[in-house]
């Protein structure tokens, strides 16, 4: 019986309760932990990985996991959020050596006034160098640098059964592989050296488009691929056959210095009511947004997080979805499956169930060392959804076979519900990845998609 999926007794797995600071982003599913290891030390790794049994631990950042990968139902979380500290950095090459608590904020904060800028970064700045590789996270470059794992030179990685080894493409190869992507049931990632790149200033030179189909979609989407660093789009999931939305493509400034800091915004401080995100305000919202962009398209000199992290300026916006959250669904379909992706996109459009916050992107073909990894070439779509019971989960469950048909593959940073059929379809490699999977470290995702208990 493999590790992680050993049991806890009765009397442990009864003492459990809710800690609200240790959800995910998407608030679903709410388990319970038995409790919260906090580090502050990687010192006080051997006290508590000793202390522990078979299959109890897993390791918690920013909590900006959408799923159950951040979670450890009636078991334990080890809190990573305080192993913050910088440990090292080169101005001449570019290398950060960091603990694995560090945020891509921190990061941004002091070394874009330096001239130094992250190789690849999600649509959050608000996720742990930890997270970022456990997940590794790709961005809208990803047709030319790859995932975060391609730019990690090395990392330290804290195991039950052979203390701290250190990581990389020449040392402990496996392990190394094992993690980025790995989704922190490897160990717990103390330290990792990344490779940053060098940039002009704060500014990126953005520009913007409307486009109203998916053929001019992948057109204007292969000429921006090779023109700009940065390329994304915004879909309106209400457009039906149209397939329109909005195309965002951006480089790095030339300009020298600019605005260094995110601007602040409000603080949402209560849920909304479930019933404001409906069909008809998410269709007027769409719509609203794809007539503003039509109107304002065009070049412009733009901020760095206000290109790359728009709903960073909104603290909490997760709470938009009300008491019951949601789930984010997050495909990738190869080229050759085009038909695929439109029968996707058709499928939602049928079910009247949109989301005001989709996106779409060409991946490319830059391999990740990562096992585990989830970019792979193809078009990709991430979507919200209100979580409406049964009438969601149905109709997530109809994309799964859409998408597995095609021979594509779902997300895990942003799954809360996929089968084992699904996930061991997506990631051939996960019965080998098993073999590098830290004894004592689980989650729930891992529990549900390879059919442990």
């Amino acid at each position: 019986m493999p590790a992680t999926s050993a049991r806890l007794s009765r009397k442990e797995s009864t003492s459990v309760r809710f800690f609200p600071d240790f959800a995910s982003w998407g608030r679903y599913p709410r388990v319970l932990h038995r409790r919260i290891h906090h580090l502050n030390w990687a010192d006080q790794l051997p006290q508590i990985l000793n202390g522990s049994e078979r299959g109890a631990l897993l390791p918690y950042g920013q909590g900006r996991s959408y799923g159950d990968s951040c979670l450890n139902d009636g078991r334990d979380l080890v809190a990573c959020g305080r192993l913050n500290r910088i440990l090292a950095f080169d101005p001449a090459t570019g290398a950060l050596h960091c603990e694995g608590g560090v945020t891509l904020s921190d990061i941004l904060d002091l070394l874009v006034p330096k001239g130094w800028f992250l190789p690849v970064t999600p649509g959050t700045r608000f996720v742990t160098v930890g997270g970022a590789i456990a997940n590794d996270v790709h961005g809208k470059n990803h047709h030319r640098a790859g995932t975060f794992g391609c730019h990690v030179r090395r990392l330290g990685l804290y195991r039950s059964d052979s203390g701290l080894i250190e990581c990389s493409r020449e040392t402990n190869w496996p392990w190394f592989r094992a993690t980025i992507g790995g989704l922190g049931l490897t160990g717990i990632i103390v330290w990792a050296e990344i490779q940053l790149r060098p940039i002009q200033g704060a500014m990126i030179d953005g520009e913007s488009f409307a486009f109203r189909s998916l053929d001019e979609f992948l057109e204007r989407g292969a000429e921006s691929d090779a023109a700009s660093e940065y390329t994304v789009a915004w879909l309106d999931c209400f457009s039906g056959s149209k397939t329109r939305g909005v195309f965002f493509r951006g480089n790095h400034s030339a300009e020298r210095g600019g605005k260094l800091r995110p601007r602040s915004g409000p603080r949402l401080r209560f849920e909304f009511p479930g019933w404001l995100l409906n069909r008809w305000s998410m269709k007027a919202f769409n719509s609203a947004y794809f007539s503003w962009h039509s109107f304002a398209a065009g070049e412009a000199v733009v901020p760095y997080d206000r290109f790359f992290y728009p709903l960073d300026s909104i603290a909490r916006w997760n709470l938009i979805y009300g008491k019951k959250g949601f789930l984010q669904y997050q495909c990738v379909v190869p080229e050759s499956g085009l038909a695929a992706f439109k029968e996707v996109l058709d499928r939602i459009q049928r079910a009247r169930m949109g989301s005001f916050l989709g996106v779409m992107k060409r991946f490319g073909a830059v391999e990740s060392p990562g096992m585990l990894s989830f970019p792979r070439p193809g078009l990709t779509l991430a979507l919200d959804f209100p979580l409406r019971g049964e009438r969601t989960l149905r109709l997530l469950e109809d994309l799964d076979r859409i998408v597995k048909d095609s021979g594509g593959a779902l997300y895990p940073g942003k799954d809360a519900r996929m089968s084992p059929a699904m996930f061991q379809a997506s990631f051939p490699q996960w019965r080998e990845f098993q073999r590098y999977a830290d004894p004592k470290f689980s989650s729930s995702f891992w529990r549900r998609v390879t059919a442990e208990c």
